[in-house]
């Protein structure tokens, strides 16, 4: 998998071109600045938007290819990311904490989905916010991008399920229209989520 990626991120370009994703950024700008985790960040062009406008960040990615990339957008927009080579289910900076996590367009397999996906959202701070965008089942028949498993695409339930822990604020499966470089362009079939960790119930 991460010959894969490496791959597909030596290509001059930027195949998911460099502006943020529009979920990720109309959500983003919702929120006061703080501390930002972005796994399977690819080539930075969320992470940057982010640290440009006043977020700490620190983004995951098992392709090193990708990571050039990513500080290359970065020091180019002028700003500064952190950004380690990890695969999901093994980052475990013991003690550290955000105030949002953003899963955007990140696909994991069915055996490790539901684990990876709680595993990170235990780094979320108390009253910290989710930021999820991915294709669904129904993306299958589009041309616009994404896995061409059925196994590694969402939809509501999983979602539901997986996150069941936090307070969903805005929650949608729609078509949208996608615009992100040359490898996610055109109608798409997505499931949305925004969303909050709790704060722990005080005991009288």
């Amino acid at each position: 998998m991460k010959e894969h990626w490496d791959e597909r991120y030596s290509a001059t370009d930027y195949i998911y071109g460099t502006n943020p994703n529009l979920w990720f950024r109309d959500k983003l700008l919702q929120l006061t600045p703080g501390s930002l985790l972005l796994p399977a960040e690819g080539e930075g062009r969320n992470a940057v938007f982010a640290a440009k406008n006043g977020w700490k960040v620190l983004a995951l990615d098992q392709s090193t290819e990708g990571r050039k990339k990513a500080l290359k957008l970065a020091d180019r927009e002028g700003v500064r990311i952190d950004y380690l080579i990890s695969n999901l289910h093994e980052f475990n900076d013991i003690g550290m904490t955000f105030d949002a996590i953003a899963l955007i367009f990140v696909h994991l397999p069915p055996e490790v989905r539901e684990q990876v996906h709680r595993h990170l959202t235990g780094f979320l701070k108390p009253g910290g916010f989710l930021i999820l965008e991915a294709f669904t089942d129904e993306q299958l028949k589009n041309t616009s991008g994404g896995p061409k498993t059925p196994l590694l695409l969402y939809n509501s339930k999983i979602i539901e399920r997986d996150f069941n822990q936090l307070r969903f604020i805005d929650f949608t499966e729609s078509t949208v229209i996608l615009d992100e470089g040359p490898l996610h362009r055109g109608e798409a079939h997505v499931v949305r989520l925004f969303a909050q960790k709790p704060f722990p119930v005080c005991q009288q």
